[in-house]
């Protein structure tokens, strides 16, 4: 009897230890079970989610400078930037910005396999010929685009001094005020429906409009509004002539303007 009762306990504690082990494995099996279903879960999601969100069409507005296909590389640069889904969440009603030759662009997911891109093209200032090139800049004087095309209502700009240029990069000019002066220039000049060929700016930065044969001396950056609602009215009177229009003292008051015929 004694013998019996001290074998008793190892054989239930033999008994217990195989139900342990085999309940483990079973729950390890369970948990494996549970992550695979998880995974094939995932799996299954993420390929719908980039199939049936997948960018087909990409449609481009507003763009002048470049072309559809290099707006939609703007936007559309990685694997996930083919997902319209992705593409709502990262913009949003968020543009894109920071753009040097761009204002920004606004990116609008349509339905799930459309996105409508609308460029904001930066405001042209003027251009500058170099090396047989035109080179564009806008208000803050940065090169924002380069060609041998004359692109209409963008008036070239004379007498600026600089050694060298760099693409987007602003040009390399003591006065900085005179980008915003040009491109002030630029939008009384379609204000007012003229059309001037040339800006010139001499040493101490006078201003000089060419309409054809005909040069209008400004001066100074002063009353120019006025300057330029007064050419309305004059430039018909000299069509054909060849001089200079003397405005450089000219004042809501004093109203100095002459006309000098060559």
């Amino acid at each position: 009897m004694v013998a019996a009762a001290k074998g008793l306990p190892k054989r239930s504690a033999k008994i217990t230890y195989v139900r342990t082990k085999e309940a483990g494995m079973s729950r390890g099996m369970t948990l494996a079970l549970v992550v695979s279903v998880l995974l094939l879960l995932l799996v299954a999601l993420t390929s719908f989610v980039f199939l049936h969100y997948r960018v087909e069409t990409v449609r481009v507005d507003g763009n002048t400078r470049y072309t559809d296909e290099e707006i939609r590389e703007m936007v559309i640069n990685d694997y996930l930037s083919e997902n319209t889904l992705y593409l709502k969440l990262k913009y949003g009603n968020r543009p894109i910005e920071n753009i040097p030759t761009l204002e920004r662009i606004d990116v609008t997911v349509t339905d799930a396999h459309t996105v409508r891109l609308v460029v904001y093209e930066k405001a042209l200032a003027g251009y500058i010929e170099s090396l047989g090139q035109n080179m564009y800049f806008d208000r803050e004087g940065i090169v924002v685009a380069a060609g041998s095309e004359v692109l209409p209502g963008v008036p070239q700009v004379l007498g600026l001094q600089f050694n060298y240029f760099v693409m987007h990069e602003p040009l390399p000019i003591d006065n900085e005020q005179v980008f915003q002066q040009v491109l002030n220039i630029t939008q009384l000049l379609e204000k007012y429906r003229l059309t001037a060929d040339k800006i010139f700016f001499d040493a101490k930065y006078n201003i000089y409009l060419y309409f054809g044969e005909v040069e209008a001396e400004l001066g100074e950056a002063v009353h120019i509004d006025e300057k330029l609602e007064q050419l309305v009215h004059i430039l018909p009177k000299v069509e054909g002539k060849r001089g200079i229009l003397r405005m450089k003292d000219y004042t809501p008051t004093s109203r100095g303007i002459t006309f000098e015929e060559r």
